[in-house]
């Protein structure tokens, strides 16, 4: 009987979020359903990028680039001093604020603008 009530107290603490201290303020930064963001480059593609981890601040960590080819590729943020990088295999993107390059061969960039909202927007 005195394990049936805690367990109902367990429960209870657990699912209004005694223990998760800060699960709503990850929440609440995109960590598990973060805006939309995508690629919107010069040779007419839109390249989707699905959050896997989002900073405090806000920031990517990690996530995949879709580029038709299954699921997408995992990339990751390299910090640098002067904008930012993110990389996987064989493909990267770097840039400064919402202009990056994009790189799916090396030596042949595609310009890009970094977008964000609740869908890709068709022109």
């Amino acid at each position: 009987m005195k394990s049936a009530a805690a367990m109902v107290i367990l429960t209870f603490v657990i699912l209004s979020g005694g223990f998760g201290g800060d699960s709503g303020k990850a929440l609440a930064r995109g960590l598990y359903g973060g805006p939309t963001i995508w690629l919107s480059c010069e040779n007419r593609r839109e390249y989707p990028i699905r959050p896997i981890a989002i900073s405090e601040d806000g920031d990517l960590v990690t996530g995949y680039l879709g580029t038709g080819r299954g699921r997408g590729l995992h990339v990751r943020l390299i910090p640098m001093g002067g904008g930012y990088r993110y990389a996987g295999t064989g493909v990267w993107f770097d840039g400064w604020r919402e202009s990056v390059y994009l790189y799916l061969r090396k030596y042949h960039p595609i310009a890009c603008t970094v977008v964000r909202g609740p869908e890709p927007a068709r022109g």
